[in-house]
């Protein structure tokens, strides 16, 4: 299900801390994004209808659980990045971004160890 950059910062809150009200999830990231009441309650309803989240009443309010795992979401996003740009394949991206010089020797060492783990494998 593809999540905009807005619904993914509610999104982030709510795997950090739930359940959440609107109104929490607006006084975690509503000053930083310039959000108001009704722009949190929008995302809400446009996650509920993606079946990202859930709502559950309590009271006079909802409180907004998620329904999928922040694991979840960032194996879907990678996956529609790689499909999309480098026709489903890992070695292509390593490869752009060696070329651009992305890589620092900290990430290097790293897909160092992950090749060799996958090697003994």
């Amino acid at each position: 299900m593809p999540i905009s950059d807005a619904e993914a910062a509610v999104m982030e809150t709510l795997w950090r801390r739930e359940p959440l009200s609107a109104q929490e999830i607006l006084d975690e990231v509503g000053a930083e994004r310039g959000w108001q009441e009704g722009t949190v309650k929008s995302l809400l309803n446009r996650l509920l209808r993606k079946r990202a989240v859930k709502a559950v009443r309590d009271g006079r309010r909802y409180l907004y659980r998620p329904r999928i795992s922040r694991e979840q979401y960032v194996f879907g996003e990678s996956k529609n990045l790689l499909d999309r740009l480098f026709g489903g394949r890992v070695a292509p991206l390593v490869a752009h971004f060696s070329e651009q010089r992305k890589l620092s020797r900290k990430d290097i060492a790293e897909l160092r160890r992950l090749l060799e783990e996958l090697d003994d494998e």
